[in-house]
Formats: structure tokens, C-alpha cells, sequence
């Protein structure tokens, strides 16, 4: 084999590298290569009703939210910042039906930073679910869920998140999980998603939202960001869900 001679392999480095470089720019031209699949994004909200639950089983999660974030007089509750709306467009999308993640047997119970290892969708979950905890509620204290008091509420809220109250078909504390972690995506995502209505959680903790940049309040450290939140949608319409 003759000696590779220095010219000769700085002349094909020079080569590769720009035939890479054309490539690139070839393939970096016009739209991006490629698109996110449906279950790498949420589902965003629509216009018009309830697209998954019923009118009964949307004023229980919005019962529900407001006691997993109670209001208060300077922000809304759960329910009130439409934690409603955004679960239901998310189970109607790709979450609902736990699109892209892995759903073959065996299953079994994983440990508390696994979560749920069940073959249940969340739209299973919440339709096992709801009607279950109505029917506990009727046969344990005698009204439905959304008649109950806060303080009842509150109490059975207490109750599945310990594992104390068995659901008919359904296990309670999963159920409760479930529904406390929608509430607090929902409530702090952006509103596009159909919660966090006016951008009360961002008003809240002082998060500034979508903004382009932060370039000019890199170097300033404990001073309070000035401007208001901004969303990816900028006024989104509410009349959908209530």
C-alpha cells in the first residue's frame, strides 16, 4: 500500500467536509426535515362543547379542580381557570389514548417514580373513574360528588389519594393521581391548551410566558420582570367547554 501522502489527505478531508457542508444546506433549505408525531405535543383547544366528557361528568372535574387548587381572591381556582377544558381536549388527542408509549404485557405494578404501569388509557381511566366516584359518593354520603360540601369534597379527595376508598372497577388512588396531575399541567400550561384561563397561573408566580427573549434581563438578577405574560396564541377563545 503507498504512503498517504499529507497533500493528499488534506485535499480529501476538504472534500468530505464540503460535500457534508452542501448536503446540509441542502437538506436545511425551505421547512423543516421533519414534523413532531402526533403524541409529542398536546392536543390544543377547539371551539365548541364538551368534546369527551358529559355535561354531569365536566362540572365533577371541574368541581374537583377547584378543590385540588382552591381559588382565592387574587387567582382563580382549578375549575374556574378552565382545568376542565383542557383535560377534555387532552383526552379526545393523543394522550388519551397513550399514543407512542409502549403498551405490551407483562404488566405490573411499578414502583412511585414509574407511575402508572397499567394497560389503561387515561380516557379509560376517566371514564372507569368518574362515574365510579359518583356512585361511591351516592351510596357512602348520599348526594353526587358535586353536591357534596367542600369540606366532604375535600374529605373523599383525602380518602382515594390515601388508597382508603375503593371505586368500583377502577383503583381510587390511580384515579385521584391522575386527575391531580392533569389539573396542575393544565393550570399551568399555556393557554392555547384551554386552562390557565387570562394567564392567571403565570400572573401568579410571575412567569413571563412566551416572550421571544430574555436577553436584556440576563445580568439583572432580584428584580421583579416588569412586563406582562404573554401566550403562544395570544387571546385565546373561551366560550368553548363553559
Amino acid at each position: 500500500m503507498p504512503p498517504i501522502r499529507r497533500r493528499d489527505l488534506l485535499a480529501g478531508t476538504a472534500l468530505v467536509l464540503l460535500e457534508t457542508g452542501v448536503a446540509r444546506s441542502a437538506i436545511l433549505q425551505g421547512e423543516l426535515p421533519w414534523e413532531p408525531a402526533p403524541e409529542h405535543s398536546l392536543y390544543p383547544n377547539t371551539a365548541g362543547g364538551w368534546h369527551f366528557f358529559t355535561a354531569q361528568q365536566a362540572a365533577m372535574v371541574e368541581a374537583m379542580a377547584d378543590r385540588l387548587i382552591p381559588p382565592d381572591p387574587q387567582t382563580p381556582g382549578g375549575g374556574q381557570a378552565g382545568c376542565a377544558v383542557y383535560i377534555d381536549r387532552q383526552l379526545v388527542g393523543p394522550y388519551g389514548s397513550n399514543a407512542g408509549l409502549y403498551e405490551r404485557a407483562p404488566f405490573m405494578k411499578g414502583t412511585a417514580s414509574q407511575g402508572n404501569q397499567s394497560s389503561t388509557t387515561p380516557a379509560q381511566l376517566y371514564r372507569a373513574g368518574l362515574p365510579a366516584l359518583d356512585s361511591w359518593c351516592q351510596a357512602q354520603r348520599g348526594h353526587a360528588w358535586v353536591q357534596l360540601s367542600t369540606e366532604q369534597q375535600d374529605e373523599v379527595l383525602r380518602g382515594l389519594e390515601a388508597g382508603q376508598i375503593q371505586l368500583q372497577g377502577v383503583n381510587g388512588e390511580t384515579f385521584f393521581q391522575a386527575v391531580l396531575k392533569d389539573v396542575k399541567e393544565g393550570f399551568f400550561a399555556d393557554p392555547i391548551y384551554g386552562a390557565n384561563r387570562d394567564m392567571c397561573a403565570w400572573k401568579m408566580i410571575g412567569f413571563p410566558g412566551a416572550r421571544y427573549n430574555y436577553r436584556d434581563w440576563v445580568g439583572r438578577h432580584n428584580e421583579r420582570y416588569p412586563y406582562p405574560p404573554v401566550s403562544i396564541a395570544g387571546s385565546p377563545d373561551w366560550s368553548a367547554g363553559g
